[in-house]
């Protein structure tokens, strides 16, 4: 009674609790990539029975232990026999042990070869018997005995000396490994004088009994096999392994999405790129291949070369937070597309203009005057860009970031508008999954680094038809170094691609959709160092298509896989100079994608057709027996002003007769736009100041204008020439600022002139 009390309170021995276990990381084919150590130094991996192959656990339980299943932890004729042999007759040391009493000398640190140590690994052999199932106590013998060195279990054993998972195992190599444990030192696989082979060999014919089957394998059993020592174990993707196993469970291996030979190419494109590249200076890049339609990672290079420090190599690329430049672009113009601002061939305007205080600039210095918006975003203009961030309502550029979970965002008021031109900072991980919605209609979903984790339902952040807009505009980049879309770039393998530039030149990125495949490069210095060279347009871009065209040759879904139109998108014909609905007097209209129900419908404003006095040749009050209607181009003054600095002539409409009401003038056309003084920015005028100090009175006028009147608080300051600003010399105040055309249209705004010190 007293025993079985003791017995009762005694606690439960554990079997692989407070030990410290490896994490094995696999590619998608079950490669090693990397089996970290224990705590302990051990390479020890747990593996569930059911992981491990039938015939690996007969020839274990054929070697070691034939009666597992009928005795209670002891044999007790094996325990006699090894008394009788070893102390009675004195000869060869006989152990006896049964699996059972292995493992408890192995999981509690007996030392078996005295008599008490024995009987104690006895007793505790019971006590395993007693309190775990058979398979619980076989499963933790597979996985805690000693396989040579410091290895430790089949799991561990298996992918250290054959580079593989235990259930990929052979007969051979599992017959190999049932034979370490009972000699680790000498049947080491590593360094085999002919114990191993023998060993093996002596259980193969044992083998033979109740599997005569495998008899013709004789011969390849009695070959050595070929092992590696675990010095030799792969050290691959080191970046994607490290992300991996922040999120592995201790003491588990986990197949990952990556596919090792996409890895290799990619990282071999990234280490002869830098090399052909170091004369200007590049020294580091990162890249990474995601299949947009499972969002899995199939390869991702986080530095050049791992293990240069010189460039801080083992910084990872993919996470870092770096600004992502223009790259943010295609958001915007998804976002106005949802919103109804514009449609692929809506006309925007690149021309100076001011926001609030902030005046974008182009990467070129120059502006490009009228655009279509799937143009301006391929050509990456920025006054664009900035202007349709300005014109979003909810939600903006920012809580659309936000939404799509971008960490470490400052407030909306940190950025202002230059967000629109990449002022945040991001990872190329949250870029990609930037881009990958987009491929996905429009639906945000993580990365997986696991190839059996969920995959989430997702977030809608843009419309189908917006998502399918923009790809269908980055498609139409010319490639770097091509002033042509050739037939295989256009028809081949479709690349919808964008670049980025820091603020800087501290980052140049390109991240492209092509096939099933999105590919993020960046190139640039960890240190933030900057470098002139890095312009994604040049350097990044190159290596980006490097990688389209090495996978266009191999990987067949490169060319199966598309984006496909949206059933909510059609074709329509508009004015290819306005962008708008065309009118009887567009003269060329092109086709061009269009959302029903969102997408603006205005009619072209461009071409109008006026009366003009065939006698004087100046524009007509109206029809007459003397005036001609004919048709002129009638565009705003600071698009007029880009087309003279270019040299490209536009019919614009002559001047009007003197005889003209104004009246009637004033009801038609496009009333001027005032330019500055910028809505909600004071001016300041130095009281220390010995020259008048001005500010600029500017406004945007319809074609037909000539000249503008300037009013401050209804008295006149002034004239100036359509297009040119009047410098009004201010003074402290609060005033109201009028402009009124010579066709009697006008503007107001209020400006404030501060005096400062």
């Amino acid at each position: 009674m007293g025993l079985a009390v003791l017995w009762a309170v005694m606690p439960r021995p554990p079997l692989r609790e407070g030990l410290g276990f490896s994490q094995a990381v696999m590619d998608r084919q079950g490669r090693l990539l990397r089996l970290t150590l224990s705590p302990d130094e051990k390479y020890r991996l747990w593996v569930p029975l059911a992981s491990i192959p039938p015939a690996l656990v007969e020839a274990t339980l054929l070697h070691e232990d034939q009666h597992f299943r009928q005795h209670l932890g002891v044999n007790p004729i094996a325990v006699g026999r090894a008394v009788w042999r070893t102390w009675i007759l004195r000869g060869r040391r006989v152990g006896g042990s049964t699996l059972t009493m292995q493992l408890a000398r192995i999981r509690y640190g007996i030392d078996s070869r005295t008599p008490r140590g024995k009987v104690w690994q006895m007793l505790r052999a019971l006590q395993l018997e007693c309190t775990w199932s058979k398979d619980d106590i076989l499963e933790a013998y597979l996985n805690l005995a000693p396989y040579g060195r410091n290895v430790e279990g089949v799991g561990a054993a298996s992918l250290v000396y054959f580079g593989k998972g235990v259930e990929k195992l052979s007969l051979a190599e599992s017959l190999t490994l049932a034979v370490i444990p009972q000699s680790p030192a000498r049947r080491d696989p590593t360094r085999d004088e002919g114990a191993l082979t023998a060993a093996r060999l002596r259980l193969f014919d044992r083998w033979l009994e109740p599997h005569p089957e495998d008899l013709e394998r004789r011969t390849a059993l009695s070959a050595p096999l070929s092992v590696r020592a675990p010095g030799e174990l792969p050290f691959l993707a080191p970046h994607f392994v490290q992300a991996t196993l922040r999120t592995l469970p201790v003491g588990s291996g986990v197949m990952t999405t990556l596919d090792l030979s996409l890895q290799r190419q990619l990282e071999r494109h990234v280490r002869q790129y830098i090399e052909r590249r170091k004369a200007v200076g590049i020294r580091n890049a990162a890249a990474m291949l995601v299949d947009w339609r499972t969002l899995e990672v199939r390869a991702a290079v986080g530095s050049g070369d791992f293990f240069d420090e010189a460039i801080e190599g083992q910084v990872n690329g993919t996470e870092a937070k770096r600004s992502p430049g223009s790259a943010l672009k295609p958001f915007i113009y998804g976002l106005a597309f949802d919103q109804g601002l514009i449609h692929p061939r809506t006309m925007l305007k690149d021309t100076p203009t001011g926001f609030a205080g902030y005046g974008p600039e182009n990467f070129d210095g120059s502006f490009a005057g009228p655009l279509p918006a799937e143009e301006a975003l391929t050509r990456s203009r920025n006054v664009p860009a900035v202007a349709l961030a300005s014109r979003l309502r909810a939600p903006s550029l920012y809580g659309f970031l936000r939404q799509a979970g971008i960490t470490g965002l400052r407030s909306e008021e940190f950025y202002g508008l230059s967000l629109a031109l990449g002022s945040a900072e991001v990872t190329m991980t949250e870029l990609v999954e930037l881009y990958a919605m987009l491929a996905n209609g429009g639906v945000l979903r993580p990365l997986r680094l696991e190839a059996d984790s969920p995959r989430p339902e997702g977030v809608r952040m843009l419309s189908a038809e917006a998502s399918f807009l923009v790809l269908e505009s980055l498609k139409g980049a010319k490639r770097p170094a091509q002033t042509y879309q050739s037939e295989w770039a256009r028809d081949a393998v479709p690349v919808a691609w964008k670049t980025g530039t820091s603020m800087g030149y501290r980052d140049a990125w390109t991240v492209g959709v092509a096939g099933p495949y999105v590919i993020a490069v960046w190139v640039g210095n960890f240190n933030g160092r900057p470098n002139p060279a890095f312009v994604g347009q040049w350097a990044a871009a190159p290596l980006l298509f490097e990688m389209v065209d090495s996978l266009r040759a191999k990987d067949p879904d490169m060319h199966r896989v598309r984006w496909t139109p949206p059933a909510g998108v059609s074709r329509v014909s508009v004015c290819a100079l306005s962008g708008g609905i065309p009118g009887p007097h567009c003269q060329r209209q092109v086709s061009t994608w269009f959302i029903p129900g969102t997408s603006p419908i205005q009619a072209c404003d461009v071409h109008r057709e006026i009366w003009v006095d065939t006698r004087t040749g100046k524009r007509a009050c109206g029809p007459g027996p003397s005036a001609r209607a004919e048709v002129y181009e009638f565009w705003p003054s600071d698009l007029l002003r880009l087309f003279q600095r270019a040299g490209i002539p536009r019919r614009v409409p002559p001047p009007e007769s003197e005889s003209c009401g104004i009246a009637r003038a004033s009801a038609e056309g496009v009333a001027p736009q005032i330019t500055t003084p910028e809505q909600g920015v004071d001016y300041d005028v130095r009281a220390s100041a010995t020259t008048p100090q001005t500010v600029p009175l500017a406004a945007v006028t319809d074609a037909d204008v000539r000249q503008v009147f300037w009013f401050v608080d209804e008295q006149l300051v002034g004239t100036a020439p359509r297009g040119e600003p009047l410098h009004w010399v201010a003074r402290p105040g609060t005033y109201v600022v009028r402009a009124v055309d010579d066709r009697g249209r006008s503007d107001a705004r209020a400006l404030r002139v501060r005096l400062v010190p």
